[in-house]
C-alpha cells in the first residue's frame, strides 16, 4: 500500500468519525453542533497538511525497479537491478543458469467423471506428475500333485501319478504376486516422457531365501519386475530400461504398459503354457504410422540356452562338452552368465484398424557361441549358430464385450521364448550346433458382462526332437534318450472369471479372481509300466485390492 493510499485511508477515518459526531449530536444544543462541525473542519485540514508533506518527503522510483499495476499486483515482487540487490554467500548457482525446458501440456485425470470431489492416488512435482501402481493379491492355490513351484506352474516338470511327488496334493496360500510401483509423465518442447516401475515379491523362484524361515516367517524377496524409460516426439518412440520383450503380445500398438500387453488374465504367475515371453533389459526404437501402424525394433538382453529352466527339459550333451553347461551355456543353473554373443534383434509391425482388431507379426535372431574346451593354444575353436523365430498375433472384437485371442509362434533355435519349455540348440560330438525346432500357442476369449470378465485359453507347445551319437556311441542330444527324458508337448486349458466386487476412484478396487487349469505332458519316450503322461488339475482363488489412481492424459 502506498503513502498516498494511507493518507486517504486516514482522511476517509477521519470523515467516518465526524459523521458519528454529527449523529451523537443530535440530541445536544445547536452550539455543540457547531463546535463539533468547527473540530471536524480542522481535523480534514490537519490531514491534508500531512498528506502534502508526505507526498513531498516522497522520492520517484529507481532506476531497473519495476512495480505491478494496479490491475496486476497479483503478478508477483518487484524485480530489481542485480547492482542494487543485497549481497549473499554465493552467487554461483548450484545449477547451470539455463533456460527452463518448456513443458507439454499434461492434464490430471477430470474429476468430472468421479463419484466425489477427491482427486485420484496421484501428486505432483514440478512438471512431473507421479502416479502410485500396484495390488495386494491374497492368492490360494490347490493343485491335485505336489509340482513344488509356489504359486508359480514349471510346466515342463509335473509329476506322474505314479511318483511319491506325484500322489499327493499341495495347497498353499500367498501374497507374494502384490505389487508395488509408480509411473511417472512429463515432458518438454515436443517430448513426452513416461518413467515406470513396478516390483513384486517373487524373487528367487518365488520361494524364500532360506527354506527354514518358511517355518515361522514367509519372508520373499523382493523383486525388480520392469524399470524403463520411453520417450516420445511426434511419431517417434525410443524406450531404455528393463521392459515386456517385444517379442511379447501386445492388444495394442507396440505399448509397453502392462495393460497394452497380452500375458492373460491368468492368477499362475507363470502365466498361460505357450506364451511367448520374458522381461528383460533392452533398447527398443518404434516409429508410429498415424495411429493405426506402428514398426518396432528392439535389441535385448540375450541367454545362450540348452533347457532346464522354468521346468523345461534339459538336452544331454556329449561327455567331452560337459564342462561348458551351466558356464558357456545356460542350462537352467546359470545366473546370467552365459556367454551371449550379441543382443537378440526383434522386429515387430502391429496394425490396429480400429479399436476392436489388433495384428502383429513379428521376427526375431538370436545367435549362440561356444568355445572348444580342448583348445590349447590361439586361436581356440568355437562354434557359432543363429536361431531364428517368428509370430502372428491377433485379436479383435467379434460383438461387444467378447474378444477372440490367437497368438502363434514357431522358432528354429529360439525356444527360450516359450518360457523355456525348449531348447534352443543342442551340442553335438564335435561341437557343432544343431538347432531345435519348437512352436507354441496361446488361442482364446475374454468376455466381459456386467462387473465380470470371463477368460478361456488353450495353450500348447510341441518340441521336435533332435539327437546325434556320442564319441563313445551313446544316443545325445535332445529326444527319445531315456523314460521321461525330455519333453515332446505340453497342453493347458484354463477358465476364469475376474470379478469387480467394489470400486471407487477415492480408495481403489477390491476383484474377485478365479481360475482353473488342467495340465498335460508327454515325454518322447516311455518305457514298461510308466504313465504315457502327466497330469493335474490346479484352481486359484484370490482376493486383490488395487490402488486407486489414474495417469495423466498428455494433450
Amino acid at each position: 500500500m502506498t503513502i498516498r493510499s494511507l493518507a486517504r485511508l486516514g482522511t476517509l477515518a477521519g470523515l467516518a468519525l465526524g459523521l458519528m459526531g454529527v449523529s451523537f449530536a443530535q440530541d445536544k444544543s445547536a452550539d455543540d453542533v457547531a463546535q463539533l462541525k468547527a473540530q471536524l473542519a480542522q481535523q480534514q485540514k490537519q490531514i491534508e497538511e500531512l498528506t502534502r508533506r508526505l507526498d513531498a518527503l516522497s522520492k520517484p522510483e529507481q532506476p531497473g525497479r519495476t512495480e505491478a499495476s494496479a490491475q496486476g499486483n497479483a503478478a508477483g515482487p518487484r524485480t530489481l537491478d542485480p547492482a542494487t540487490r543485497p549481497l549473499v554467500a554465493s552467487t554461483t548457482p548450484i545449477f547451470p543458469n539455463t533456460p527452463p525446458p518448456t513443458p507439454i501440456t499434461i492434464t490430471p485425470p477430470s474429476q468430472a467423471t468421479m463419484s466425489d470431489t477427491s482427486n485420484p492416488l496421484q501428486f505432483k512435482l514440478g512438471d512431473a506428475y507421479f502416479t502410485p501402481v500396484g495390488f495386494m493379491d491374497m492368492t490360494s492355490v490347490t493343485r491335485s500333485t505336489n509340482t513344488g513351484s509356489g504359486i508359480g506352474t514349471n510346466f515342463g516338470s509335473i509329476p506322474y501319478g505314479n511318483t511319491q511327488t506325484g500322489s499327493i496334493g499341495e495347497s498353499r496360500l500367498s501374497i507374494q504376486n502384490s505389487r508395488i510401483g509408480m509411473r511417472v509423465d512429463t515432458g518438454f518442447n515436443d517430448y513426452k516422457v513416461m518413467g515406470y516401475w513396478e516390483s513384486d515379491f517373487l524373487g528367487q523362484l518365488g520361494n524364500p531365501p532360506n527354506g527354514g524361515i518358511a517355518v515361522t516367517s514367509n519372508s520373499y524377496v523382493f523383486r525388480m519386475r520392469l524399470y524403463w524409460v520411453d520417450v516420445q516426439k511426434n511419431g517417434w518412440e525410443f524406450l531404455a530400461g528393463q521392459s515386456w520383450s517385444l517379442a511379447t503380445p501386445n492388444r495394442r500398438g507396440v505399448s509397453p504398459l502392462p495393460g497394452d500387453v497380452f500375458f492373460s488374465q491368468d492368477m499362475d504367475v507363470n502365466y498361460q503354457l505357450g506364451l511367448t515371453w520374458s522381461r528383460v533389459p533392452g533398447f527398443r526404437g518404434a516409429y508410429h504410422f498415424g495411429d493405426k501402424a506402428v514398426f518396432a525394433l528392439a535389441l535385448e538382453n540375450s541367454e545362450p540356452y540348452v533347457g532346464g529352466g522354468n521346468g523345461g527339459s534339459a538336452i544331454v550333451g556329449p561327455a567331452a562338452f560337459a564342462s561348458i553347461l551351466g558356464t558357456q551355456v545356460n542350462n537352467g543353473s546359470s545366473v546370467i552368465s552365459a556367454s551371449a554373443l550379441h543382443p537378440d534383434i526383434i522386429a515387430k509391425l502391429a496394425l490396429d484398424p480400429s479399436p476392436k482388431a489388433h495384428f502383429e507379426f513379428v521376427g526375431l535372431e538370436t545367435t549362440s557361441r561356444i568355445a572348444s574346451p580342448f583348445s590349447a593354444t590361439a586361436p581356440v575353436q568355437t562354434f557359432t549358430k543363429a536361431g531364428i523365430g517368428g509370430e502372428f498375433n491377433f485379436n479383435f472384437e467379434l460383438f461387444k464385450g467378447f474378444r477372440l485371442i490367437d497368438n502363434n509362434y514357431w522358432s528354429d533355435g529360439a525356444g527360450r521364448y516359450i518360457f523355456g519349455q525348449a531348447p534352443d540348440f543342442i551340442i553335438q560330438a564335435n561341437g557343432n550346433l544343431s538347432l531345435v525346432h519348437s512352436a507354441s500357442t496361446v488361442a482364446g476369449f475374454e468376455a466381459t458382462a456386467g462387473k465380470t470378465m470371463f477368460y478361456g485359453y488353450y495353450g500348447g507347445v510341441y518340441i521336435r526332437k533332435d539327437t546325434a551319437i556320442d564319441t563313445n556311441g551313446k544316443l545325445i542330444g535332445y529326444g527319445p534318450l531315456s523314460n521321461d527324458g525330455q519333453n515332446r508337448s505340453i497342453q493347458e486349458i484354463t477358465f476364469g472369471t475376474n470379478t469387480t466386487l467394489a470400486k471407487n476412484p477415492r480408495w481403489g478396487a477390491l476383484n474377485l479372481i478365479l481360475q482353473y487349469s488342467y495340465l498335460q505332458r508327454n515325454p518322447w519316450l516311455v518305457t514298461g509300466t510308466s504313465p504315457t503322461n502327466a497330469n493335474l488339475s490346479m484352481g486359484f482363488i484370490d482376493l486383490r485390492y488395487t490402488l486407486p489412481g489414474a495417469a495423466p492424459a498428455a494433450k
